[in-house]
């Protein structure tokens, strides 16, 4: 089945998700010539994106490593060693405790609490209802299972602050900060520093080679440092994906605003479409979740109708609700989608539940 649905999609010609139909040769022309190569992480351009990122993020220091699931528990476990307790508090959709094999508790001794109701954010009140001492407040920018959703800047401050307030450090899993920042209206800057460590990625909106980077302070990311060692990520030779994020990120941030912008009127677009809900109504990140009224079966059979007709690639299988009748996709808007009007989005859409 995967052999199949990998076929089609290489026979297709367009799309209008993410960055688009990209191949191995792309993704190979984003490293560029003439890289300065590092030696186990020191140097060379692994040291230049990490000055970089520091500097777009406001913060004092930041280390690249291969993957955010060795990244993220490991700066968990370094706030949590230097506190009283091993209990990091975060949403339920959080990426940790649902796709990374509990890493976080198999690897680093963490417990994770679930705060707050799947269907929504966190909000303070939620974390007011927490008793028991916690070493951090993972917060994720935006929510992705929820659409793109994100709390006001208000209620991000209060949030942080109610961590604070009882020695816990705030961590941004800002796997789409840039996303975020689009939404927001606000530097990348101006909205780390609301948190003590915060983690990018860069092969999401970027389109870059696998790969992100977390920065905050110096002693922080020292020992965030050591742990990548540890786990096995301090390869040879690290600058293939740090060369890759170099060369896309800077058009990629460009880019951002038209994005959030080319997501308002996608969503306005879709109002005309009967069967087809937008979640959120109105996007506050450059991402949305689309409720279908059609079955998983029928979907799947429209999308591989459309691939082979049309040469247009669109998700080969829907995300099944609790209702049969009703699958969820979503749409990460990037550089493809750009080249899409928006009606023309809202055809698509229209197609996949004919």
């Amino acid at each position: 089945m995967l052999d199949e649905i990998a076929a089609r999609r290489a026979a297709c010609t367009d799309s209008f998700h993410g960055n688009g139909l990209t191949t191995t040769a792309d993704m190979v022309a984003t490293i560029g010539a003439d890289v300065e190569a590092d030696t186990y992480g020191d140097g060379g351009v692994v040291a230049d994106l990490e000055k970089e990122i520091a500097e777009l993020l406001g913060k004092p220091a930041a280390v690249y490593l291969p993957s955010g699931t060795m990244a993220q528990p490991a700066t968990l476990r370094v706030h949590a060693d230097t506190r009283s307790s091993r209990t990091v508090l975060w949403h339920p959709y959080c990426h940790l405790a649902r796709h990374e094999l509990e890493a976080y508790a198999q690897l680093h001794g963490l417990v994770g609490r679930a705060v707050g109701e799947q269907s929504r954010l966190i909000t303070l009140a939620d974390l007011e209802a927490v008793a028991e001492p916690a070493a951090a407040l993972l917060l994720e920018l935006p929510q992705r299972d929820l659409g793109g959703q994100m709390p006001s800047l208000d209620d991000l401050f209060a949030q942080v602050s109610w961590a604070r307030d009882r020695n816990m450090a705030a961590h941004l899993d800002g796997a789409r900060l840039w996303e975020a920042s689009a939404g927001y209206h606000r530097s990348p800057a101006e909205i780390a520093q609301f948190f003590d460590t915060v983690y990018v990625s860069f092969y999401k909106g970027v389109g870059a080679l696998p790969g992100c980077c977390v920065a905050g302070p110096e002693d922080v990311i020292a020992q965030v440092k050591e742990w990548r060692r540890r786990l096995g990520g301090t390869l040879y030779g690290l600058w293939p994906g740090a060369a890759s994020a170099r060369n896309k990120l800077t058009g990629a941030l460009a880019e951002m605003p038209a994005r959030m912008d080319h997501a308002l009127a996608i969503a306005k677009a879709v109002e005309d479409v009967p069967g087809v809900r937008t979640v959120p109504a109105v996007p506050q990140a450059p991402m949305m979740h689309f409720l279908l009224s059609v079955s998983a079966g029928r979907y799947a059979e429209n999308a591989k109708e459309l691939a082979e007709a049309d040469k247009f690639w669109v998700w080969p299988k829907a995300m099944e609700t609790e209702d049969p009748d009703v699958v969820r996709v979503e749409l990460a808007v990037g550089s493809a989608t750009l080249r899409h009007d928006p009606a023309e989005v809202a055809n698509i859409l229209a197609r996949l539940i004919a």
